[in-house]
């Protein structure tokens, strides 16, 4: 499967774990870890707040199609 988010990236560049996203959400560990790692992808809302607590555009956070 295609990596369709860039989020594990970013949340090594912000230096933040996908623990302290999963706090910040108030999500299950292993749904951020599955977003992470391309096997779900989060809603458009979720992705909005996971841009909005990282202090970044949501569209950082998509690989863009080739």
């Amino acid at each position: 499967m295609e990596d369709i988010n860039r989020l594990k990236l970013v949340l090594v560049e912000k230096k933040k774990t996908s623990k302290w996203l999963a706090e910040q959400l108030k999500k299950d560990p292993s749904t951020v870890s599955k977003w992470c790692t391309n096997v779900s992808q989060p809603d458009l809302v979720t992705l909005s707040k996971i841009a909005a607590l990282l202090n970044i555009d949501r569209r950082e956070l998509i690989n863009k199609s080739k």
